[in-house]
Order: C-alpha cells, then sequence, then structure tokens
C-alpha cells in the first residue's frame, strides 16, 4: 500500500521522508541496495494507489484537475481516473483541464474554452483559456482538489505551472489539495539556465533549471515548504507517492503528454530543442518527428544534408515554416540525453543565413528563463563557455531540491 504524507513544515517534512521512504545519505548499506532492487519492479503510479486517497474523497464534493494521461492502470489497458472515481460514486463536481485541454487534443498555445465533458456530463474548466488560476466562484463548491497530470520535467512544460496556479488557488480558499505522484522521465539530470525573477510567468514562475529533476510530487512540495506560492502561503497539501521508483528508473510514457511530445526520443530531447520554441526555426512541429529535427528555410542549405517540409498536423495547425523546405538536422536517433544541449541551436545560429531571423527575443527570454542566453550565443561563445556560467545556480538549487526528494 503506497504511503499517503501531508506536510505542514519542513522539519515534519523531512522527518517524514526519512522515516517513510529511507531516502537520505544516512540510510544503510542494505536499505540502500533494497532501494536498488525496487527498480526492477514495475512502477506503480499514485492513481493506482486508490485504496490511499479514496478515503479523502468520500462524502466529499470533489474537483479534479486530469488530461488524457490521468489514468490507473490495469493489465490490459487503463481507465480514466475521472471514470474510476465516477464509478466507485465520489461526487466529483467539475473537472479542471490545462493547456491542450482535457482530452489533450488542443494545439501548444491554442485557447480551451470551458464546456461539458462528453462522455461524463462533467463541467470542463479550462485552466487555459479565460483564466490559468481557479477563481473563487470556480471552487466554492468544493472540499477537495485532486491533482494528477503527467509531467515531463522540464520547466517551459507549463502543466507545473498549472498545478502552482491551482495550489496557490487553494491556499486562498481553505481548499485541501492531493497530488497523485508519476514518474518525471527526465528526472535523472539537473541543467539549463536557471529561471530569473524578472522574467517569471507562466513559462517559468519559480528560480529553478530549466530541468529540475523531480517528480510532480516532489516539486509540489518544494514550492509549498518554499513558500514559493503566492503571498507565501502554504496549502494543505497530501501526495500519494510512487512505488518502485527511483530517479534513475527507466519510464516510457504509455500515453503522450501532449500533442507534439510522441514518443521517448521526443521527450528526452524536449528540453534542448525546445529552445526553439523561442526562435523563428522549426522543431519538428508539422511533421511527425516533433522535437526530433530542427530546420528553416533560412538555414543555410550548404551546410545541411538534411530538409523536410512542415504541413498542418494534429497538434500544429499552423506549424513554423509552414509549406518551406526547412534544412537542419534529423536527430531521431539521438540516445537518450543527461544534459540540456546547446549544441544544436548554437549550430543553427551559426548557420542562418540572416541572423536576425532566428530569435523572437522575448519569447526566447521567456523560455531560457534570462536574456544571457541569446546574448551568448550571438556573442560566439561556446557550448562549455556558457553552461560553466550555469553552475553556481546549479548547485544552490541542488541544494534546494535535496530537502525534498522522495526517491533515490
Amino acid at each position: 500500500m503506497a504511503i499517503l504524507s501531508s506536510f505542514k513544515n519542513t522539519v515534519f517534512l523531512w522527518v517524514l521522508i526519512v522515516s517513510a521512504c529511507g531516502n537520505t545519505e544516512k540510510q544503510s548499506k542494505s536499505n540502500q541496495e533494497a532501494a536498488l532492487d525496487t527498480t526492477q519492479k514495475p512502477i506503480i503510479v499514485g492513481a493506482n494507489s486508490t485504496e490511499a486517497y479514496l478515503e479523502l474523497l468520500k462524502g466529499k464534493r470533489v474537483g479534479v484537475v486530469a488530461n488524457q494521461t490521468s489514468v490507473i492502470f490495469k493489465k490490459n489497458g487503463h481507465t480514466h481516473l475521472v471514470d474510476s472515481l465516477l464509478s466507485l460514486d465520489i461526487d466529483i463536481k467539475k473537472v479542471f483541464a490545462p493547456e491542450h485541454g482535457f482530452r489533450g487534443q488542443a494545439d501548444a498555445g491554442e485557447k480551451v474554452k470551458d464546456g461539458l465533458d462528453s462522455k461524463t456530463g462533467l463541467p470542463l474548466i479550462s485552466l487555459y483559456g479565460k483564466n490559468r488560476k481557479p477563481s473563487k466562484e470556480q471552487l466554492l463548491n468544493l472540499d477537495v482538489v485532486l491533482f494528477d497530470i503527467q509531467d515531463v520535467g522540464v520547466r517551459f512544460y507549463t502543466y507545473i505551472a498549472t498545478l502552482q496556479l491551482v495550489m496557490e488557488a487553494c491556499a486562498e480558499n481553505g481548499i485541501p489539495i492531493v497530488v497523485l505522484d508519476r514518474p518525471n522521465p527526465n528526472a535523472h539530470y539537473v541543467d539549463g539556465p536557471t529561471m530569473e525573477k524578472e522574467h517569471m510567468g507562466f513559462l517559468g514562475m519559480t528560480p529553478i533549471p530549466l530541468v529540475y529533476g523531480m517528480t510532480i510530487a516532489e516539486y509540489a512540495i518544494m514550492i509549498n515548504e518554499e513558500g514559493w506560492l503566492a503571498n507565501k502561503e502554504k496549502v494543505d497539501l497530501t501526495f500519494v507517492p510512487l512505488e518502485n521508483y527511483t530517479h534513475t528508473s527507466e519510464y516510457s510514457l504509455p500515453i503522450r503528454p501532449s500533442p507534439n511530445l510522441p514518443n521517448d526520443t521526443a521527450i528526452s530531447l524536449y528540453p534542448s530543442l525546445g529552445l526553439f520554441e523561442g526562435t523563428h526555426i522549426n522543431a519538428g512541429r508539422g511533421t511527425e518527428f516533433q522535437f526530433q529535427r530542427y530546420g528553416a528555410s533560412f538555414l543555410d542549405s550548404s551546410q545541411y544534408s538534411f530538409k523536410y517540409w512542415p504541413r498542418p498536423n494534429f497538434g500544429s495547425k499552423n506549424p513554423k515554416e509552414n509549406g518551406k523546405v526547412c534544412y537542419g538536422k534529423d536527430l531521431s536517433k539521438i540516445p537518450k540525453m543527461n544534459e540540456v544541449s546547446l549544441k544544436w541551436i548554437i549550430d543553427a545560429y551559426k548557420n542562418a543565413n540572416d541572423k536576425s531571423k532566428v530569435f523572437i527575443t522575448s519569447g526566447f527570454t521567456k523560455h531560457a528563463g534570462t536574456e544571457k542566453l541569446q546574448q551568448q550565443i550571438e556573442a560566439g561563445l561556446s557550448e562549455a563557455e556558457i553552461k560553466a556560467t550555469w553552475q553556481n545556480d546549479l548547485d544552490k538549487f541542488k541544494a534546494i531540491r535535496a530537502k525534498y526528494l522522495l526517491y533515490k
């Protein structure tokens, strides 16, 4: 049975982690070996530990923050969390949906309207439409909020911003929140520039690196305990942890978390190629190899043997360089990444026939979290020189992060 833990302060948090999870450096060698052995067993997501959170929902008016990844796995497939809870007579009043919508089919950045779910008839409240934070009126008839969304561990992937805004709204309205944990496929490393305060927004609301190496429950605990919610408020937070999981566990997402992350390779490359979102260069949107290639019509064709033509498709109604021949690189065979790589964006900038066409300055800064990265690339710094400037901030963040890790 999964361990169910609720944290009121940092000291209590640390005690619970030590006693419940045994993930401190003070573990005995035998405990460490036992923890390593768990990686051989199937990972059990928080949603599957129904008995650990059902009692918190019974007799309550429940709001659920969910999308297409919010499922309970079974031997022969899966059941959506909302369908499962309804079958158990849980009184779900409404569903809140993040970017891409409840069914996960809207384009990146596409506004999603409120509505009714065609299958369940439940009201759907979009958190990527008129408002991104639940209003007091939208929370008025709720006793508890349940959050269950698959994340990919990249700062500008907006599901963690939705989590933070939901936590803030719950804190302000005295509503407890329960987070069901899921693996982070990019949890095995920490890297990238750290978000600077002056550039914080929906693509980065906290001072964390581009890749922060935490599951969504670990992240929720950290922002709650570090006072990173609005007005330094704290929400009554409970989480249901993963079983048989470590940060180095291999985990292939069975359901694409958003339309343009179709497979493990795209998810692995996303921290690096996601930086192209703040440029005019296409990163595979409008093809079947999203975030597995990059190119543009204005890159020097003599420097590239690979070319492709983006066209409107599922998840990308109007891709960059639509219909144009894009000269660039195919990265679909790249092994799993263990760092944020700058070599591809540096390569593209160097080989742009018109360098003024590369950066969308405000958009790139929002993704990078700093103005410095664009300036460094334009100044001709090497990848090693740029990454060296990240190190102090990464060391500071790792010290904070270490306090909230639930898993080895």
